[in-house]
């Protein structure tokens, strides 16, 4: 499907978006990040809100990263660790 847009450029859907049959592995690897970092989070008690307070982020910030939306920078993935009482590599490194 092609769709116009402004004047006579055009854009082509079909090379617009990727077939979700083919993942990306760094996003497996960013949700099976925030999911290590959900279960320590919620092994101690934590809420999201107290998780994003303790870290100064937004609990929306905290929400992407637990659900793999976001590639958190490795300060960040040490603050989270820190905060959670746990080495960085319980949250990093698949068991």
């Amino acid at each position: 499907m092609v769709l116009p847009l402004l004047g006579d450029m055009e854009i082509d859907t079909a090379m617009a978006t990727k077939t979700k049959s083919v993942r990306d592995p760094r996003r497996e690897e960013l949700r099976r990040l925030g999911e290590r970092v959900r279960e320590q989070r919620r092994n101690r008690g934590l809420t999201q809100e107290a998780l994003a307070e303790t870290l100064d982020l937004s609990v929306a910030y905290v929400s992407l990263i637990e659900r793999g939306g976001r590639n958190p920078p490795y300060t960040t993935v040490v603050a989270i660790a820190r905060a959670l009482g746990v080495a960085p590599s319980r949250i990093v490194a698949d068991d």
